[in-house]
């Protein structure tokens, strides 16, 4: 069991992830849920960007038995009604935290941090905070000496762009979420049918491979624990598309000494929006 496991819904509202099964029914949300609170999961991540991903979580009750941390998107509608419009499908009356999902948003408007300030002070939120993709963004805000308290960012064992934050932000009180440990399912997609853009990825995925088997581990084991193990983090993202998924994970969970160092130089490849 590892308190640090974060399960992850897009996949209950959206099409997702380069591996992807399909979205689960509501039966199977069920499922997942009970199996995710058994292995001692404590929060769901979730978004008004989701599709129904917030309504499907509402329907089975969810926020009877998780916090539920839920993201502000770039639209048209104030961060107050979008984020009144989350407590109410997802049937609750305040979130564990609410994150700002879209940069653009608050670069083409920085007052809308006001609004999330504003829903803290009301008592409906404990944290708020940044869904990241980029360090610059955090260089952006940690300039503005924007007091956030929760902050999301794509973290994993070939992509360490904000590690460098790690411990600034621990020292500021931050409570830090990675998401991408798997990078998307990259980590799992057979090496020697990989599209021509990731093709410069491949001997590191082989050098992944080399170092899991020396472990006595899978790439899974060792993507997963990389990130569980890491004293920084406070939550690690998963996502899955059924119960099996899920218990594979819980059965990763692992004491594994890790100590690999794998640099890679084009950190553009590692954003799966450019593998398109």
């Amino acid at each position: 069991m590892n308190r640090k496991l974060i399960l992850g819904t897009v996949q209950f509202g959206l099409q997702y992830g380069i591996n992807s099964a399909g979205r689960p029914s509501i039966e199977q949300v069920s499922d997942i849920l009970n199996n995710a609170k058994v292995g001692g999961i404590l929060i769901l991540d979730t978004s008004s960007a989701y599709g129904n991903a917030e309504e499907v979580l509402g329907d089975v009750k969810a926020g009877e038995s998780f916090k539920i941390v839920s993201k502000y998107p770039k639209c048209d509608k104030t961060v107050a009604e979008t984020f009144n419009n989350s407590l109410k499908v997802l049937g609750i009356d305040c979130l564990y935290g609410y994150l700002l999902h879209h940069f653009e948003a608050y670069r083409e408007n920085k007052s809308v941090w006001n609004d999330f300030v504003q829903l803290q002070k009301e008592g409906k939120v404990d944290r708020i905070g940044f869904s990241l993709y980029e360090p610059w963004e955090l260089d952006q805000i940690l300039n503005d000496g924007i007091p956030f308290s929760l902050i999301q960012v794509p973290y994993n064992i070939f992509d360490r762009q904000f590690e460098p934050y790690f411990k600034q932000l621990k020292e500021m009180g931050v409570e830090i979420h990675v998401r991408s440990t798997f990078l998307q399912g990259l980590f799992f997609k057979d090496r020697e049918t990989l599209p021509e853009k990731l093709q410069p990825l491949k001997k590191y995925l082989i050098q992944l491979d080399k170092y899991a088997a020396s472990k006595g581990v899978s790439v899974g084991d060792l993507t997963l624990n990389y990130n569980l193990h890491n004293p920084y983090i406070d939550g690690v993202l998963i996502g899955v598309d059924n119960k099996e998924q899920l218990l594979q994970n819980f059965t990763s969970v692992k004491d594994v000494g890790i100590n690999l160092d794998i640099k890679i130089e084009d950190t553009e490849l590692l954003k799966p929006i450019n593998w398109e």
